[in-house]
């Protein structure tokens, strides 16, 4: 989908159409929302000077996404929005709805399935389709379903989507980003040297910055650069695995199916403090997100039907270091109470004198289904495996947050 968030957001406020908005912060409440209504007739009759500007930010949130007329200022996707603010100061700042999202993405997702039904869901935004037996799928190369599907996509939602056809997922995927927004890119195996090596190695979905780094230590900055360097070398300085699929992957060869379900591994949620927060002089504010991401996790969980039997924490400090700590359970959990004692008892292994600017929880080793009735962890049993409390710490409740 295209700007997927930025765009659904400009559903709600047509009148921000081609003005750089960027997406980030805390989502309105209803309350704020309703008032909004109220003072001008409806989210669409705002006058521009009522919105937000990026200019007069001040905390450390991210941006999730932003508009196409934003990124022409260098702004992008997990930007921190102060360093947004000083490249587009004059773009608007509108708060996230995850809740809105969700329900688009299940939007135009049912409209893909009516016409293509073999897709693998890669997220709230994207998917993989596979055109082979579906109607229209081998016309013109694919290009007769692409223009259906983005037609019936636009009719049914208002949304706009780009669309890379190729024999693999691997070169699909490159082939989507290369006409944003709304188009259609065809990349057919003879492709391979005009189309695909001349781009950079990053490129390649699964190359990340470290690899991407290495490689360009040993002169490889293209893909077709990769493709001609030697499978045994890539395997001496990646690995075997790595360096293997490196050279395939350089060479457009990718055999991995549409798979219709995937199981999650694990759901979480986290979130970035506008402030420093200290374990004991911000107990109380702490506590309230503590229980807010509990629930949101558990929310996840019984919204998609899954329990799971590890939880766990995630702390990042002012010094911008990380530090997870978890725990595995004999039992199935899924409700906040249960996600919130035993995320509680994995706090006591973390070290708290610094101040946090992150906070985040984790619930894995999941299965489908609920917990069995009555089935509850013994907090005896939970506490002994959660180990003992830093020293400076033994005092506080076995919940650090409170609760």
């Amino acid at each position: 989908m295209d700007a997927f968030f930025a765009s659904v957001e400009l559903l709600r406020y047509p009148q921000l159409k081609d003005l750089p908005v960027v997406i980030g912060g805390s989502r309105f409440t209803p309350q704020q929302e309703a008032a909004l209504v109220q003072r001008w007739g409806s989210l669409a009759q705002m006058p521009l000077a009522a919105f937000e500007r990026l200019g007069g930010y001040v905390g450390r949130g991210v941006i999730t996404t932003a508009t196409y007329a934003a990124r022409q200022f260098g702004v992008g996707s997990a930007m921190g929005l102060m360093k947004a603010a000083r490249l587009c100061p004059q773009a608007v700042l509108l708060p996230i709805d995850f809740a809105r999202y969700r329900a688009y993405s299940q939007r135009f997702k049912e409209v893909i399935v009516a016409l293509a039904p073999v897709l693998e869901d890669r997220g709230v935004d994207e998917v993989y389709i596979d055109f082979t037996h579906a109607e229209g799928g081998q016309e013109a190369g694919g290009q007769a379903l692409a223009q259906r599907l983005q037609a019936a996509i636009f009719a049914a939602t208002g949304l706009t989507c780009s669309i890379g056809v190729a024999p693999n997922k691997l070169l699909a995927k490159m082939a989507s980003e290369f006409n944003k927004p709304r188009g259609i890119a065809i990349v057919w195996p003879h492709d391979l040297q005009e189309k695909i090596w001349p781009l950079p190695c990053r490129k390649i979905n699964g190359i990340g910055p470290k690899a991407n780094a290495k490689l360009e230590q040993l002169g490889i900055t293209t893909i077709g650069q990769l493709a001609a360097y030697p499978a045994h070398k890539l395997v001496q300085h990646f690995g075997k695995a790595t360096g293997a699929w490196l050279h395939r992957a350089a060479h457009g060869l990718d055999e991995r199916p549409v798979q219709t379900h995937s199981a999650p591994v694990s759901m979480s949620r986290e979130t970035t403090f506008d402030r420093d927060l200290h374990a004991v002089h911000d107990k109380a504010e702490l506590g309230a997100i503590f229980t807010w991401l509990c629930e949101r996790v558990a929310e996840d969980l019984q919204r998609a039907g899954y329990s799971g039997r590890t939880v766990g924490i995630k702390l990042r400090f002012s010094d911008f270091k990380s530090l997870t700590r978890e725990m595995t359970v004999d039992t199935l959990v899924q409700d906040a109470a249960t996600i919130r004692r035993l995320a509680g008892l994995c706090l006591r292994r973390a070290p708290l004198a610094q101040r946090l600017r992150l906070l985040g929880v984790r619930v894995g080793s999941l299965q489908e289904g609920a917990p069995p009735p009555l089935a509850k962890e013994d907090g005896a049993t939970a506490r002994a495996a959660a180990g003992p409390a830093p020293a400076a710490l033994r005092g506080f409740t076995p919940d650090l947050f409170g609760g």
